[in-house]
Parts: structure tokens; C-alpha cells; sequence
């Protein structure tokens, strides 16, 4: 009986394993579709780092800015007539004096931590000679019998930081004016709540040892804190877009790998076939 012949493989064009081993139509849409996802993510978290290490800047100027402003010699308070330019990047933390006198009537308790404990910050508005008025934070308390606490008579000279007002209320608390329970030191609800006018928009920390009563509120505990994460924010950004790349290149990498042995494959085989002819 005569064997039958094998197909042969001498019609098939040069390359044509090399073809076969080439991805599809779909493999291509797929592999660039991939190869964008992963050029948009790489790009955002550029993106990202770039501002992080921007905002570290920012905020580096910030703190410096800051701590000229605290440790340079008191000036004169703002009065009325630059009210309305002050801002928490230009005027916040500035060593201020001030002189007028103090209106025990409208004293006011504002939750406080400290790091003398829990307690209350003693807020007393105090009127100017223009007949302006300035709260002025005098300083801790730690129970609200202390709103009681003796209040300096006559004009007194007021050394302290100022503040930019807080509004809103405490974490998960509104502040309830209707009661007099303050969480935080907002300024325009507190002067509205006494029917104050012409209240400045900010108010003064009292420097430590402003008063000197045994019962006087203990001042000089501001806190003076930035929170300055940035570098670690930037480093993250840019190693999340320093992995996309590295899967990327590794990606493409296997891929070239796996169509160079199904091409190689490919061209054994057929040289195989070739071979038996």
C-alpha cells in the first residue's frame, strides 16, 4: 500500500511564521489601549508629585513667614480701616499690641485642650479708644467658674498673637450661641451673640503672663503647628508613577519574549515539516 504523500510547505511564503506569531487585529487594540491606561496614570502621578513638591515649598515659606512674624517686635493692631484686607496668609500669627479696656459683661468660655488639660479659652472683648472692639483670648481656664475670674480694671496694654476667626464649631459640634456653649472662637457669632458692633474680624491671643492675678487665665499657649506631610505625599506620587512604568516595561518585555519563542517555535516546525519532505 503507497503511503500518502505530506502536505508540502513549499508554498508557504518567507516570514510567514514570523506572521503567525504577530498579534491580532484585537491584541493590538488591546495592547494599546493598555499602553494609554498606563501613559495616563503615569502622567497624573507626575502630576500629582509635582504639586506636592510645590505645596512643600508653599508651605516651608509658610512656616518661615510665620515664625518672622511671631518672633518680630509687636505692632500696632490692624484697626477698622485695613479690617477688610486681612487674610490668614498675610496677617495670621502677627505679634500685636493693643491698649483699651476690657468688657467683663460679655466674657466667654470656648472649649479648649491644652497642655494644661481640658478647659475653656476666656474670650473678653476689649474696647479701644476709637470705640472699636477686639476679643481678645486672655488666656485657659480650667472649669467655666472661672468665667468669674477677676478682670484688670481701668486701660490695660494687651501683647499678644493674632488670630483669624474660627467658624463653624468643634469636630462633630456646632458652636450654640443661644446657649453660650463654644467650641471654637468664632469671632462674629460670639460678638452677635452679646450685640457687639464694630468688632474687628479677628482676635488676639494674650501672650503669657499678660495678667498676673492668682486667679487670671494662664495665656501664652498657643499652639503654633503646621502639618507639612508633602514630601512624603510627593514621594508616593512618584513612586506609584515610577511602578507603572517598571510594569509597563516588564509587560512589554514578556510580551516580546513570548512572541519571539512562538516565532521561533513556529520557524522549528516548519523547518521540521521542510526536513521529512
Amino acid at each position: 500500500m503507497m503511503s500518502q504523500p505530506r502536505p508540502s510547505n513549499t508554498g508557504r511564503a518567507p516570514g510567514a511564521a514570523s506572521q503567525d506569531a504577530a498579534p491580532g487585529p484585537r491584541g493590538m487594540a488591546v495592547r494599546y489601549a493598555l499602553a494609554l491606561l498606563a501613559g495616563i496614570l503615569f502622567a497624573g502621578f507626575c502630576v500629582l508629585g509635582t504639586w506636592q513638591v510645590k505645596r512643600l515649598f508653599w508651605k516651608l515659606d509658610l512656616i518661615e513667614r510665620v515664625e518672622q512674624r511671631v518672633h518680630a517686635p509687636a505692632t500696632d493692631a490692624p484697626g477698622p480701616a485695613a479690617w477688610a484686607s486681612i487674610t490668614q496668609q498675610t496677617d495670621e500669627y502677627r505679634h500685636v499690641r493693643l491698649s483699651g479696656t476690657y468688657l467683663p459683661l460679655f466674657n466667654t468660655l470656648v472649649q479648649a485642650t491644652t497642655a494644661l488639660g481640658s478647659g475653656y479659652w476666656l474670650v473678653t472683648p476689649l474696647r479701644l479708644a476709637d470705640g472699636s472692639t477686639v476679643l481678645i483670648n486672655r488666656g485657659f481656664v480650667p472649669k467655666r467658674a472661672s468665667i468669674a475670674a477677676s478682670t484688670p480694671a481701668g486701660i490695660v496694654e494687651v501683647d499678644g498673637l493674632l488670630r483669624i476667626s474660627e467658624t463653624g464649631g468643634g469636630f462633630l459640634r456646632e458652636n450654640s450661641p443661644a446657649t453660650q456653649h463654644w467650641y471654637s472662637r468664632d469671632v462674629a457669632a460670639i460678638a452677635g451673640s452679646h450685640m457687639l458692633s464694630n468688632v474687628a474680624p479677628y482676635f488676639v491671643d494674650a501672650k503669657e503672663k499678660s495678667e498676673t492675678a492668682s486667679d487670671a487665665p494662664v495665656g501664652g499657649l498657643t499652639v503654633i503647628s503646621f502639618h507639612n506631610n508633602h514630601l512624603v505625599y510627593a514621594l508616593t506620587w512618584f513612586a506609584l508613577a515610577l511602578m507603572v512604568a517598571g510594569i509597563t516595561w516588564w509587560i512589554v518585555r514578556e510580551d516580546r519574549r513570548r512572541r519571539a519563542r512562538k516565532a521561533g517555535n513556529a520557524d522549528r516546525q516548519e523547518s521540521d515539516h521542510a526536513g521529512q519532505d
